[in-house]
């Protein structure tokens, strides 16, 4: 049986992966104090304001519905043609971001529908959408 006749070396623990972390860590934290100097030299006024309000959240869509008799009504409201593009052009106004949902009879005429459409339009609506169903039968 062989005999050891050296004693095996201690385990060691490597610092030089750590020292190099510390290192970067002190380069970045001196090359970011030295930036926000610099900001700070920069002759420049930031403007004040009196309110400080967050963004209101955008509303609901509003839900137009075509009924097969050509009825048109505005969240549940019936308005005419004229009606409606006013009321969508105030809303417009308020919020530029308005969504409009239209939703026609499957029976009535396309023509009404049409016209809605165009009544979106010239009420400057961006976000405009039609409602369908999908058919239950498959073919």
């Amino acid at each position: 049986m062989p005999l050891k006749t050296q004693r095996d070396e201690p385990p060691a623990l490597n610092l030089t992966p750590m020292i190099d972390v510390v290192f970067l860590l002190i380069i970045f934290f001196m090359l970011g104090t030295k930036f926000t100097e610099l900001e700070r030299k920069i002759e420049l006024r930031i403007p004040e304001v009196t309110r400080a309000e967050t963004l209101t959240p955008a509303p609901d869509p509003r839900i137009i519905n075509v009924y097969r008799d050509g009825t048109i009504t505005l969240d549940r409201e019936t308005v005419s043609l004229d009606q409606l593009k006013e009321k969508l052009a105030q809303a417009a106004e308020q919020y530029s971001q308005l969504g409009v949902l239209v939703r026609g009879d499957a029976q009535g005429s396309f023509q009404r529908i049409a016209e809605v459409l165009n009544a979106c339009k010239q009420a400057q609506v961006r976000h405009l959408g039609i409602a369908v169903r999908p058919s239950q039968s498959r073919e």
